[in-house]
């Protein structure tokens, strides 16, 4: 089995600063500019914390009986994710997926759940999260010598992992009170996702995106000049975050546990952003960033319904001009838009209202859409159930038509 340490290895060839064979003119100019700041170590030692992996010694100060505390029953749950729902979805997703699908996939309000993400899309090798909680700082956790404080500070965790890990599904309330402390919520989260599938980080970088959409890597010069500035609260009933406004976005590459050296990594990154649409206005990079990716699979659940919104259309009409295929909760486009835009959508489990109070038009169009289809079985739960006394679990699968057939 391949250690964390020679692991991190395996992308020595995609650090910033080292030049491709290839690299034509300028090249030099390139190897000059400043090396992203790359957080692995700090990752790596959160990975063996908050998602229990390994037996590595915990550095001094850091109290073992707390960590193994926490631990005795992140680990159950982990377990109970794969048995319960990873597996069970995994393989029946993995039916209804066509071939050739795009493997860039785009999960917006998708808040730390890259592990649903790995789970419904598990070939994809780059997974674009979106929510309105920031990654957190990594750097926090190796000074944490208070056992009392730090015991604190995995109960939040437990807490707010809870439901995605039981219920596959994700409370905004919890998820947002871990903005603050001494544990980056949404990267802790990202980790578990990963060793909840075999796989580990080997590579951990902030970054911001520029104006027309591009990735920026924060280096160390970077980050000091931002260190003062505290990241703001992305919605007005979330909790503001406690630490700087450079560890808002983040980018885990990683690799399977036992991967042979060599192996590419595969890309995951969160982006903390309001997905509304008078702040996609403000923030027009985002969409830019979002649409250079092309052709993309996407999933979301547990959303709110703000895919039936007005105030959402600009995501809305993203996803229908770019995506191939969606699978989603009854949170995912309305059947009204899913037509128009070309899509058909197949129905999975039983619907009779949203789980949450939303556009009556809608989920009558819903309702509508699930009576006139044959009832075919779903065997686990995806994201909300509806909101009928019996709370049905439910999947809808959009995807783009055929085209008709040539004349």
């Amino acid at each position: 089995m391949t250690s964390l340490a020679s692991a991190a290895a395996l992308c020595i060839g995609f650090s910033f600063g080292a030049t491709p064979p290839d690299a034509g003119p300028g090249a030099a100019a390139r190897v000059a500019a400043p090396t992203a700041r790359d957080f692995i170590d700090d990752a790596r030692l959160l990975y063996r914390v908050a998602a229990c992996t390994g037996d590595d010694a915990l550095p001094a100060g850091l109290d073992g009986p707390t960590v193994e505390a926490y631990c005795k029953v992140q680990r159950e749950r982990i377990d109970r994710y794969r048995k319960h729902w990873g597996d069970e979805a995994e393989k029946f997703l993995a039916t209804l997926r066509p071939k050739g699908l795009p493997t860039t996939v785009v999960y917006p309000f998708g808040g730390g759940d890259l592990l649903s993400a790995l789970t419904t899309y598990p070939d994809a090798t780059e997974i674009t999260t979106l929510s309105l909680e920031l990654a957190g700082d990594p750097r926090r956790l190796r000074g944490l010598s208070d056992a009392k404080k730090l015991a604190v500070n995995l109960a939040n965790l437990l807490e707010a992992t809870k439901s995605t890990l039981v219920s596959n599904d994700g409370k905004s309330i919890n998820l947002s009170k871990i903005q603050k402390g001494d544990l980056p919520g949404q990267l802790a989260f990202h980790l578990i996702g990963l060793a909840a599938h075999g796989l580990v980080p080997v590579s951990v970088r902030y970054f911001r995106l520029e104006p027309d959409g591009a990735v920026h890597y924060l280096t160390d010069a970077d980050i000091a000049q931002l260190e003062p500035k505290k990241a703001a609260r992305l919605k007005e009933t979330w909790t503001s975050p406690d630490f700087s406004e450079a560890f808002s976005n983040v980018e885990v590459q990683f690799v399977p546990k036992d991967a042979p050296p060599g192996t590419p990594p595969r890309v995951h990154r969160h982006l903390g952003a309001n997905l509304a649409d008078d702040a996609l206005t403000k923030h027009p990079e985002l969409l830019k960033h979002l649409e250079a990716k092309g052709r993309v699979s996407a999933m979301t659940k547990a959303a709110s319904y703000l895919l039936w919104r007005d105030d959402f259309t600009a995501m809305r009409s993203y996803l229908l001009e770019h995506m191939d295929l969606m699978f989603s909760d009854s949170t995912g486009v309305p059947p009204e838009f899913a037509k128009k835009a070309g899509f058909v959508q197949e129905t999975f489990g039983a619907f009779e209202k949203s789980f949450l109070p939303a556009q009556r038009t809608y989920n009558e169009e819903l309702a509508k859409l699930f009576s006139s289809q044959p009832q075919r079985k779903l065997p686990f739960r995806y994201g909300y159930p509806d909101g009928s006394p019996s709370l049905h679990s439910h999947l809808i699968v959009t995807r783009r038509a055929p085209a008709p057939p040539a004349e």
